[in-house]
Parts: structure tokens; C-alpha cells; sequence
């Protein structure tokens, strides 16, 4: 009982915290106009058409817009996030943590027309090739057996691309992700890094923006989550440095601490290019 207590006053001052943060910018339209670095920090470089710009240039949904779940429902817990995501998330269970990570990886490599490398593997191994997909193919799933059929005529369209996803979001997750992903030292972590433990259920969130402090190297980062059920994509506080929220510092060794998952650096993987 006194844990709990002493969470929900935690979660509680995060809460009153964020209508005064000087850190956020009620008119910025994108991460990186929304939320500033801290005074003597300055956003890291990232290479045009990167993914690592993809990521700080999402769009946001006005400031104060509230997180909802697929069915339309808010979420309680509005102490965990400062922003959110303006992207669609359909109107099934679908789009929950390691899905989000997977949309905007997909959503990036789809923008630049990087078809081929639009891939993910379900938990039983098999890879979903979108490309496969969008020649017209549609998979069977009989128990654990997998296999690809031709359904349809070739359609590279978004719609098709959205119901490709759908597909993923189903028969992949944190197992799965984690075991494709590639570990990295966390001192060297990079915009589109993702920090995930694979399990049932397991949990993943994702950076979505650094910045450094030049005359001290100390660097900073932003993270960003769905959960269960599915929600709105969502830039997370940092319960444990208000001064900084909702910016992280990167450390070395050690354990991170989100509003609701508990990682430790050792959990920090990257997509493969």
C-alpha cells in the first residue's frame, strides 16, 4: 500500500508538473518545435532523410490533446506523456508498443519508397516481406504454419501498405522485434534506437530526438511509446528529472526508468540497415 501511495504522488506531481514546463512550446506542430532542449543544449545533427529525422519531425496533435485508446476511450493515466502523435492507430487492439516501433520504422522506409526493405518477422519466425504483399500476395495462418497465397493484383497503395501492417501487428511483437533488432552500447545511441525487453507481454519504447550539451558532451533524449491497450503514439515525461522532463539523460550502465516499463541500458537495440 505505501508503494502505491507513493507512486501515485509521483505520478501526480509529473502531472501538475507538465502544464508549467517551460521545455514545451503549446504551438510547436513537430517534436522538434514542440519540445526545446534545456538551456545550454542544442539538438544533435542528423543526416537529411535519415530516419533519425523522420522521427523528430512527426507531426503532434495540439497541445493538450489527450491520449485515447483504439475504441475511442481516454487513457486514465494522463501523467505519462507530454505529447502526442497525430498518426491514425485503426479501431482494433492492434497498434500496441513493439507495433508502434514497427509503424514508424514501416511508415518511414514507405515514405522514401525503400520497399524492399519493409520487413518484419511474426513471433513464429516467419518474415513478412511487404513487398511480397503488395505484388498481390496475402498470407495463411493455420496454427503455427504460415504461407503465402496470390489473392490479389499487384498495389503498392497506402491502403494496401495500412492492411500490410495490420497483418504484422497481429502475429509480431516484443519477442519477435527484440530477436531482429541489433543490441548497441548505450553510450552510443542514436535517434531511432529502441530500448525493449521481448516477453509476454514485454515492452519497447523508441527515440525520437537527442540533443548535447557542447561544453560537457552530456547528452539528452527523447522517448516515445504506445502500450496496451492500443493508443495513440505518445512522447513520454521523465518521472525522475522534472528539471529536465521530459528530456532523458544518457548515461552509462544502469537502469532507465519510463512512466511505466523499467529498462536498464543493457536494452537498447537498433534496425539493421
Amino acid at each position: 500500500m505505501k508503494n502505491c501511495i507513493t507512486l501515485c504522488i509521483v505520478l501526480f506531481c509529473c502531472l501538475q508538473g507538465i502544464g508549467q514546463n517551460t521545455l514545451l512550446r503549446a504551438d510547436g506542430k513537430e517534436i522538434h518545435t514542440r519540445i526545446v532542449p534545456p538551456e545550454g543544449y542544442a539538438r544533435v545533427n542528423v543526416k537529411e532523410g535519415s530516419f533519425g529525422e523522420y522521427l523528430r519531425n512527426l507531426p503532434l496533435r495540439s497541445h493538450g490533446t489527450k491520449v485515447h485508446y483504439f475504441d475511442g476511450r481516454e487513457k486514465w493515466n494522463r501523467s505519462v506523456y507530454c505529447a502526442v502523435v497525430d498518426m491514425e492507430i485503426g479501431k482494433r487492439d492492434l497498434q500496441q508498443c513493439a507495433d508502434a516501433v514497427i509503424r514508424l520504422r514501416a511508415e518511414y522506409l514507405y515514405k522514401h519508397k525503400a520497399y524492399d526493405r519493409i520487413h518484419f518477422n511474426f513471433t513464429n519466425g516467419f518474415c513478412a516481406d511487404y513487398t511480397k504483399w503488395a505484388e498481390g500476395y496475402r498470407i495463411s495462418v493455420k496454427g503455427n504454419q504460415v504461407s503465402w497465397y496470390k489473392s490479389k493484383e499487384k498495389d503498392y497503395s497506402y491502403k494496401t501498405f495500412r492492411a500490410y501492417l495490420d497483418v504484422v501487428f497481429a502475429y509480431a511483437g516484443t519477442l519477435s522485434l527484440a530477436k531482429e533488432l541489433t543490441s548497441v552500447p548505450v553510450t552510443s545511441m542514436q535517434i531511432g534506437d529502441v530500448l525493449i525487453q521481448g516477453g509476454s507481454p514485454g515492452h519497447a519504447v523508441i527515440v525520437v530526438d537527442m540533443a548535447e550539451n557542447p561544453a560537457t558532451g552530456e547528452k539528452l533524449y527523447l522517448l516515445a511509446q504506445s502500450y496496451m491497450p492500443a493508443q495513440d503514439i505518445q512522447v513520454l515525461v521523465n518521472p525522475k528529472e522534472r528539471d529536465k522532463s521530459p528530456w532523458y539523460t544518457l548515461k552509462g550502465e544502469g537502469s532507465i526508468l519510463t512512466p511505466e516499463w523499467g529498462f536498464t541500458s543493457a536494452n537498447l537495440k537498433r534496425f539493421k540497415e
